[in-house]
């Protein structure tokens, strides 16, 4: 555009060149939309609060101390240079103690050794169940207090499969059912049913279970023909001598049959130990306790041994024939206190040593001499100072001279008491 300004007078210039800047701005007003503008810095205001809060939280992270797993997988790879080996797990279990060794083994679902926490190989097979032993452990009412104190690990309880009962021949299916019931009636004769279901149950998980005998009578006889290691007491201590109660032993015998059809005790699930309630074994904190049934507690193996998918060895179908006679036999050198003070005089009077090298409850001890109880027979007079003293403790005292008499208040009855079980006079 060209202005001429000469040709026309000042104001008329001026109202053009007003009339040309009018123009213009509304040329430039129109080009640009102030309403898209603004949606624009609305959006912008409406995202700020969300942009600030994600620098707030990348702030705080960057501050927070890194947690513990990461301090541990950092300190992991520095160790093993990032190999996870045997080499490099060599290195990290190097630098652990036993205590801590034991507790990572006992964590780790994939090993598949016993862990011993430092006990003689074949501790498991010492002591089984029944009756109280000379084992290193808490008897009577201290083991009932830890007993109980132990939680049962009723996460770790498994059903067992059904057993498959296939024997070779008539012959073989009688022994099984009879060791079955032996192992029953001795064990746990007078339990409830359920208690009696689930000894049962252990037998059977054992005749599955690789560590012991493939047969129902090798699982319950086991160790009974060595000096030591008998698995149930009754096959070594003379209990086979006794007649069996013939309701109790039918009661027993009903239980192994339906054991041996397929019943499952599922309380139990895949045990293989129990102990009576009134001793505290010390194997007994190194299985995993699952629960207690009268008055037996059944464990089962600590990890990987304990699932059923452990309890592979097949059935043999052939079972041993035991010799019940020579089980008969009690295992337990036993004198009474006369013979044993003739032993002593016999073995000072020759220069012998008076230790003895016994078997008892299928283990061997070293001892004086095995006697009922370990105790000398009383003297004649040692019993007259006895009896004195319990007739002076039983005998009333009289009252004292000075003492006042006391009369019953006024309402109340008197009434003479009476002592129930008190031996005569």
């Amino acid at each position: 555009m060209i202005l001429r300004l000469k040709s026309a007078p000042l104001g008329a210039h001026c109202y053009r060149l007003a009339g040309i800047i009018a123009r213009l701005g509304s040329c430039c007003l129109a080009r640009i939309d102030w309403t898209a503008k603004l949606k624009g810095v609305r959006r912008l205001l409406a995202a700020a609060p969300v942009v600030l809060a994600a620098v707030g939280v990348a702030m705080a992270a960057s501050s927070t101390p890194r947690p513990e797993i990461d301090r541990r997988a950092e300190a992991i790879r520095t160790l093993t240079g990032g190999d996870l080996s045997a080499r490099g797990l060599s290195a990290i279990t190097g630098r652990m103690d036993p205590s801590q060794l034991a507790i990572a083994l006992r964590h780790d679902p994939s090993e598949r050794r016993a862990a011993l926490y430092g006990l003689t190989p074949g501790w498991e097979s010492l002591t089984l169940a029944g009756r109280p032993t000379l084992d290193f452990g808490e008897t009577g009412l201290d083991a009932m207090k830890l007993n109980a104190a132990t939680p049962n690990a009723s996460q770790y309880l498994r059903v067992a499969a059904p057993f498959v009962f296939k024997p070779a021949t008539a012959e073989d299916r009688r022994r099984a059912l009879r060791c079955l019931t032996q192992g029953i009636y001795y064990e746990a004769a007078l339990e409830p049913t359920e208690g009696q279901e689930a000894v049962a149950q252990v037998i059977l998980n054992r005749v599955r279970d690789p560590n012991y005998a493939n047969s129902v009578c090798g699982v319950v006889f086991e160790g009974a023909e060595r000096t030591t290691g008998c698995q149930f007491s009754f096959t070594c201590d003379g209990a086979l001598s006794q007649a069996p109660v013939t309701w109790a032993w039918n009661r027993a015998r009903a239980v192994a049959e339906r054991a041996l059809a397929g019943h499952v005790s599922a309380r139990v699930g895949t045990a293989t130990h129990y102990h009576a309630d009134y001793v505290h074994p010390w194997w007994a904190p190194t299985l995993n306790k699952l629960t207690q049934i009268g008055a037996h507690i059944f464990y089962r193996w600590k990890g990987v041994y304990g699932e059923p998918a452990a309890f592979r060895q097949p059935y043999a179908g052939r079972e041993p024939l035991i010799d019940e006679a020579r089980f008969s036999r009690p295992r337990i050198q036993i004198a009474t206190a006369a013979e044993a003070e003739q032993l002593l005089a016999e073995a000072a009077a020759s220069g012998e040593s008076l230790m003895r090298t016994v078997e008892i409850n299928g283990q061997t001890r070293i001892v004086g001499v095995t006697s009922l109880g370990g105790r000398r027979q009383p003297t004649a007079s040692e019993i007259a100072a006895i009896n004195q003293r319990l007739a002076a403790f039983e005998a009333p005292s009289a009252p004292a001279p000075d003492e006042p008499v006391r009369t019953a208040p006024p309402g109340v009855t008197h009434m003479d008491v009476e002592e129930v079980g008190r031996p005569a006079s």
